[in-house]
This record gives structure tokens, C-alpha cells and sequence, in this order.
């Protein structure tokens, strides 16, 4: 069975930069553990990232969180040092949730990464969307929400929605 590794949001932005918290530096050593465990099977690994354009402040996004980041080519921007591994997919989106999904052939997936209440759950559930009937999984140890009581707000979301939280 073919296994996906999700990696949501890595990027050095929500992790020690603009938007960076302590829950979000702390899970960074699992998550690198968990990558090199699905490249060690030679299983598929997919990073997503966040992505803006100068004009974030203007966008209805910027309206609601007015702060700057992971804008498109800046440091922020980037997967976080000593993540990223040869032959991995590296998906750029726009919003929370990337609708581009239903592209993949998907048998079974994992999503670990930032933020557990924003871009994780929001992809979670639009993969449970498009794809019922595989296996969704995600590592509450190797996700971080905007707060702890966020976090944990999004793992009984998606518990609701019949993906697994380990």
C-alpha cells in the first residue's frame, strides 16, 4: 500500500519567525524524525507551503491575521532547516486548505506540521472529502496550533470527522 507524508507549513515563519511559538519549535525534532522515517520506506512525501505575495496586507487574509508572512522566495518562506529531503513534492498554496488534492492517487495519508487549527485541519478534512474511504491520519505529537487549546480544539474536529489522531 502506498503511504503519503503530508507536511504542512514547516516553513521558518510559524516556527521561529513572524508568526513562530514555543509548541511550534518543540515539535520540529519530531517531525524531522517522522520524515526520515517515511523516506527510510521510501514512501511519498509531500510539503506544503504556506504562500503569499507582497500585497499580503491587502488580501482578505491580511484583513484578518495583519501580519506579514511566508511570503513567496523570503527566508520565511522557507521549509525549516534540516526538513526537506531529496525527491519530495513541494506544494505552494495560497489559502489554508490546498484544493489540488484530488490530483493525487492517495491510499493512504498522513498530515503532521503548522498550524494544527488552521492548514492542517483544512487540508485533513478536504482530503476526508475527496478521498472517504482511505485511511487519514495525523500525528497530534508532530502538529501545533496558533494555541494549545486551538490545537487540541482542531484534533477533536477532525476526530468528528473520522480521521485518525495518534
Amino acid at each position: 500500500m502506498k503511504k503519503t507524508l503530508i507536511v504542512v507549513d514547516m516553513q521558518k515563519d510559524f516556527i521561529d519567525g513572524a508568526l513562530g511559538t514555543g509548541e511550534a519549535v518543540a515539535i520540529v525534532e519530531k517531525v524531522k524524525e517522522k520524515i526520515a522515517l517515511y523516506q527510510a520506506h521510501g514512501d511519498e512525501i509531500i510539503f506544503t507551503r504556506d504562500t503569499h505575495q507582497p500585497d499580503y496586507l491587502g488580501t482578505n487574509e491580511g484583513k484578518y491575521l495583519p501580519v506579514e508572512h511566508c511570503i513567496e522566495e523570503t527566508e520565511g518562506w522557507q521549509i525549516y532547516e534540516g526538513l526537506e529531503v531529496d525527491g519530495a513534492i513541494y506544494i505552494n498554496k495560497p489559502n489554508f486548505g490546498y484544493t489540488g488534492w484530488a490530483e493525487f492517487d492517495f491510499e493512504e495519508v498522513e498530515l503532521v506540521g503548522l498550524c494544527t487549527d488552521i492548514c492542517v485541519v483544512s487540508n485533513a478534512l478536504i482530503l476526508k472529502a475527496l478521498f472517504p474511504e482511505i485511511k487519514i491520519t495525523v500525528d497530534a505529537d508532530c502538529c501545533a496550533g496558533v494555541t494549545p487549546e486551538s490545537h487540541e480544539a482542531a484534533l477533536l474536529t477532525m476526530k468528528m470527522c473520522q480521521v485518525e489522531v495518534i
